[in-house]
């Protein structure tokens, strides 16, 4: 199962990158919906100097159960510098 989702992950991922036209830093979530999953991606939408100004996003891309994205939305942008509490 973990291969499994690993390849969905990473999938979507690839996908995302080439919708948004911006570098995925990485999978911050994967999540079993209905019959398909929805991957959680962070992506670098704004590269500034210092790094910590960086403008960064979380995308969920949806994911049906044959393994193909069938949508995207951005959930969240913030500064890389940004903690959560």
């Amino acid at each position: 199962m973990a291969e499994k989702l690993s390849r969905i992950a990473q999938h979507a991922q690839a996908e995302l990158q080439a919708l948004v036209g911006c570098p995925a830093e990485g999978i911050v979530g994967v999540r079993k919906d209905g019959d398909g999953w929805v991957v959680t991606v962070e992506v670098l939408e704004l590269g500034r100097i210092p790094e910590t100004t960086d403008v960064l996003a979380s995308y969920d891309v949806t994911v049906d159960g044959d393994g193909e994205v069938t949508g995207y939305q951005r959930v969240r942008r913030y500064l890389r510098a940004h903690v959560e509490d």
